[in-house]
């Protein structure tokens, strides 16, 4: 698959810090079966790849992907280990869109969003969305970078992700607010599922029809 194809298959892609390799599985089925298939698993616990790993093994429907992905050795391990696509926080230098597995960078700025074009992205992760202009550098960037798409990540939550979405140059939001770490630790799977599909939801009202 493509980025683009992964990052349009739900309005929100989950990102997951998992602590517990038990939790795994488990927490994956939950935003599954809430609507919310893509799952990104940060590399910033000890067990993150084993997590990914069995996720990615026994989470039917799940597309699992590994997130904070530094270098290009990440990136091949990442793939090895059964990642279907990986997100930096940043550029990764000399990493291009073809590789091991699909990648989205992350840009922060104007500059960085033109490195990434030339290098053959089309896809980008705004990042940290909220500190770098939000919504309002999407709106900004349309007009003289219209080939690039975006998934905003970094302070999206339930009450501003659908003015991302709103946006004709989002595919999708990354955020944390899913699987709440107390939901996690308790096993509250039922709340999680909940509000997966308020997520999932979300692309169902941006896609909507404006009224008058």
């Amino acid at each position: 698959m493509k980025i683009e194809d992964i990052l349009t298959r739900a309005p929100v892609i989950p990102v997951l810090i998992i602590d517990e390799v038990a939790d795994a599985v488990p927490l994956g089925r939950a935003l599954v079966a809430g609507g919310l298939p893509v799952l990104e698993i940060t590399m910033r616990t000890p067990v993150a790849a084993q997590c990914m790993e069995k996720m990615a093994a026994e989470v039917e429907g799940a597309i699992v992907g590994a997130g904070t992905v530094l270098n290009g050795k990440m990136r091949k391990a990442a793939a090895d280990a059964g990642a279907q696509f990986v997100v930096s926080p940043g550029l990764i230098e000399g990493e291009t869109a073809e590789g091991p597995c699909p990648l989205l960078p992350g840009i922060a700025t104007a500059t960085e969003l033109m490195a990434g074009l030339a290098a053959g992205f089309r896809c980008f992760k705004l990042f940290p969305a909220n500190i770098v202009g939000g919504a309002g550098a999407l709106k900004a960037y349309a007009s003289p970078f219209p080939q690039a798409k975006f998934c905003p990540t970094g302070g999206v939550s339930a009450a501003n992700a659908g003015e991302y979405l709103a946006l004709p140059n989002v595919l999708c939001v990354g955020g944390s607010w899913v699987a709440p770490t107390e939901a996690v630790k308790a096993g509250d799977w039922g709340r999680i599922t909940a509000l997966a599909r308020e997520a999932a939801a979300l692309g169902q009202r941006a896609a909507a029809p404006v009224e008058g």
